[in-house]
């Protein structure tokens, strides 16, 4: 989720990531009800083919409303990781599994250049409008790529468009294609399901 940023650190000291905002406005803006409904959570699931016992990690899992999802699609047996750069975010999602029993669900506190992620036997790795946020974005790509099992894929959904005073959180998907080709993935599928300029995109190896 847009998530991935926020403060860090016991001290609240200020992130550098881009477009950076406290952990409790981010609770409050990605689960407003009418957002949740345009992320059309079980169409993406559907398209991504998710199967019991694969291994997942939501990148910038935010409030968690796609790793709950998802872990009751991966199961029995699959596992999702729930990666957050912000401990505030992290606790929330604990919390979330915690209250819904959800027990397949494992949240990280990732840096801003790595998902620091306990396995490298990923099946699939999802960003859903969050690698905007990252400065470094193609070097955050190859940190990830280390964690993914040879068979395994990566599906970005992003925004197509940004506003004026967003220059810095601008990226098209032609760049987010070179990035990801660096790192031996390509496009293996492109779903058209969202409106204004949103795209969403599953790479895999070549």
């Amino acid at each position: 989720m847009a998530a991935f940023l926020g403060t860090i650190g016991a001290s609240g000291a200020i992130a550098w990531q881009l477009g950076s905002r406290p952990a409790e406005q981010w609770i409050e803006t990605l689960g407003r009800p009418e957002r949740v409904k345009g992320l059309q959570i079980d169409e993406v699931i559907a398209r991504l083919r998710i199967k019991p016992g694969d291994i997942l990690t939501d990148i910038g899992a935010g409030t968690g409303v796609f790793s709950l999802p998802f872990a009751r699609a991966v199961a029995p047996g699959g596992k999702v990781y729930a990666v957050e750069v912000d401990q505030g975010l992290v606790d929330h999602i604990a919390e979330r599994v915690r209250v819904d029993g959800v027990s397949n669900v494992e949240t990280v506190l990732g840096e801003f250049t790595d998902p620091n992620l306990p396995t490298r036997d990923i099946d699939l790795a999802f960003f859903h409008n969050v690698l905007h946020h990252v400065e470094d974005r193609a070097g955050y790509l190859k940190n990830l790529a280390r964690y993914i099992k040879p068979e395994g894929r990566v599906a970005i959904i992003e925004r197509g468009h940004t506003r004026p005073d967003e220059h810095e959180l601008h990226m098209s998907q032609e760049q987010v294609t070179a990035w990801m080709a660096d790192v031996g993935f390509q496009p293996s599928e492109e779903h058209y399901l969202f409106e204004g300029g949103k795209w969403f995109v599953v790479y895999s190896r070549r």
